[in-house]
C-alpha cells in the first residue's frame, strides 16, 4: 500500500516564507568572516528575492510587464 501523502498547508504564505528566509540568511550573513560561505549566503538572500519579486508580480491581479 502506497504511503499517504502529507496534506498540511504551511502556516505562512510563500511570500512571507521567503522574507523570513531572507532576513534570516543576511543576518547568519553578517555574522560570518569575508569568504566564500558569506557570498554563498549573500547569493541565497538574492536569489530569495528574486523570488519573492517573481512571486509577487506573479500574483498580482493586474498584469504587469517588466521593466
Amino acid at each position: 500500500m502506497p504511503k499517504k501523502r502529507n496534506r498540511t498547508r504551511p502556516v505562512l504564505s510563500l511570500q512571507q516564507r521567503l522574507n523570513k528566509f531572507t532576513q534570516e540568511a543576511r543576518a547568519a550573513a553578517k555574522n560570518l568572516p569575508a569568504g566564500a560561505e558569506r557570498r554563498a549566503l549573500l547569493q541565497k538572500v538574492r536569489d530569495g528575492e528574486a523570488a519573492a519579486e517573481m512571486e509577487r508580480l506573479l500574483s498580482s491581479p493586474d498584469p504587469h510587464h517588466p521593466k
